[in-house]
């Protein structure tokens, strides 16, 4: 991880077990993983092994904007530990720690030529999605 890594992190009021399925399983992922209302989810793949990967295809409903978020796992450590590398050769590291509540830190090297204040808080408002999300399925 380059030394200008961006972090996020949230505190969810949920089971470890609950959090770690919500941010891997498709069906969840589809459901949270926006920053905003304005954002939707055209497609969600993901094979969480290490070597396996991961596409998000992510569109702005005006149709204004599209891209795909795609990476491969490097490591994985159940309820504890993801850590992949995207296509361009970013790295990021999720870290789950506690067990009820649960915090989930993103660790991520931002993309060189955008506003860095903009992509820390676009990865904040998506952790913020799955709080919510994740603390309206009690």
């Amino acid at each position: 991880m380059n030394k200008n890594a961006l972090k996020a992190s949230i505190e969810i009021n949920q089971p470890i077990n609950l959090v770690w399925k919500i941010w891997n399983e498709p069906e969840h992922i589809i459901k949270w993983n926006a920053p905003s209302d304005e954002w939707v989810n055209e497609k969600i793949e993901n094979n969480l092994i290490e070597g396996g990967g991961f596409l998000y295809v992510m569109a702005k409903r005006d149709g204004s904007e599209r891209f795909d978020f795609k990476g491969t796992y490097t490591e994985i450590i159940e309820h504890k530990r993801i850590a992949y590398t995207l296509d361009d050769n970013r790295n990021s590291v999720i870290t789950f720690a506690g067990h009820n509540p649960v915090t989930v830190t993103e660790t991520f090297e931002p993309v060189a030529d955008l506003d860095l204040t903009m992509q820390q808080e676009f990865c904040q408002s998506g952790l913020n999605q799955l709080k919510a999300y994740a603390e309206q399925l009690s």
